[in-house]
């Protein structure tokens, strides 16, 4: 029994000025996307466009269809402009190799950083360079997930982040090495137990993040942006997922501790707090999105430190 075919007229206004855009005629239901409608500038191409129903509303999503809003046969849309866009994958593949390129300069002292006496000496403290090969590994293992584990739900971000985000990776990653590669650096009051202690909890920490990230990677098929309830797999460093909704952030921060109890360097120790306090809002962000979306949730779940945040 075929369906009778319900065209819509849709007006495109903009969500500030209310001026109209463009009007469309005959747009037909049937899987008809609301994204993305032609508009007068070619500067919006669709990366950067938000069309809403509200002009304060949120953004429609790619899979947003006509029969499935709260619209009639004539629809009014708004649209704003989310401004110069950039991928994801260039801005964490830019973020994350400055500081891998930087700390190495402090490492190997090039000129112009200590005083000229120590241009191109090593550190005579094994730290040191264990600190070195965790701080590069961090990184090069960042890469590597960027380029062939991460599968974004969304393709591009604004442009001005990757200024903002350079900014906060380059910045702390100098200050650190700076202090930890510095002639007069001091080792940890506790010495070898002490080191030895934090690398095991950093290295625990780095597969446990790696984990997590092919365990949510392998949620979401190619070129799909369906989401599901994480759960744990039979990698035991996933079923931390029983009590946390972000356990990449979990892990994320202990690799940290365990860097900072390494160097027992206070730079070190400042960017782990910033960085905690930026995760701790990511993950209450998405554990709210998941208790949204999803009816039978797991309620035993915390955001991001079991039983306590």
């Amino acid at each position: 029994m075929s369906t009778a075919v319900v065209f819509f007229e849709v007006e495109i206004l903009d969500a500030k000025t209310k001026e109209k855009l463009c009007f469309l005629d005959k747009v037909r239901n049937k899987l008809q996307r609301i994204l993305y409608l032609p508009v007068p500038d070619p500067q919006w191409y669709p990366a950067r466009q938000s069309i809403r129903l509200d002009p304060k509303g949120k953004s429609l999503k790619d899979e947003d269809v006509l029969q499935h809003l709260p619209v009639g046969t004539t629809a009014t849309f708004y649209f704003r402009d989310l401004g110069a866009q950039i991928s994801w994958v260039t801005v964490f593949l830019t973020e994350y190799t400055g500081p891998l390129v930087i700390y190495l300069l402090f490492y190997f002292r090039v000129p112009f950083i200590y005083a000229p006496k120590y241009d191109f000496t090593t550190s005579k403290h094994w730290v040191v360079h264990l600190a070195c090969m965790c701080h590069s590994f961090h990184y090069m293992k960042r890469l590597l997930e960027t380029l062939f584990v991460h599968r974004f739900s969304h393709g591009t971000m604004p442009l001005r982040n990757i200024f903002k985000n350079c900014t906060y990776y380059w910045g702390f990653a100098a200050w650190m090495a700076y202090y930890i590669n510095h002639p007069l650096y001091t080792p940890p009051i506790y010495g070898e137990q002490q080191i030895r202690l934090a690398l095991i909890l950093f290295l625990f920490c780095q597969i446990g993040n790696f984990s997590i990230h092919i365990a949510l990677r392998n949620l979401r098929p190619p070129g799909s942006k369906t989401r599901k309830i994480p759960y744990p797999t039979k990698n035991p460093f996933t079923w931390i997922f029983l009590l946390v909704s972000c356990p990449n952030y979990t892990y994320e921060l202990g690799s940290w501790l365990g860097f900072t109890l390494m160097t027992q360097c206070l730079p070190v120790a400042f960017f782990t707090l910033v960085g905690f306090i930026q995760m701790t809002v990511w993950a209450k962000g998405k554990h709210r999105s998941y208790l949204k979306e999803f009816r039978d949730y797991p309620p035993l779940r915390s955001p991001i430190i079991p039983f306590i945040l």
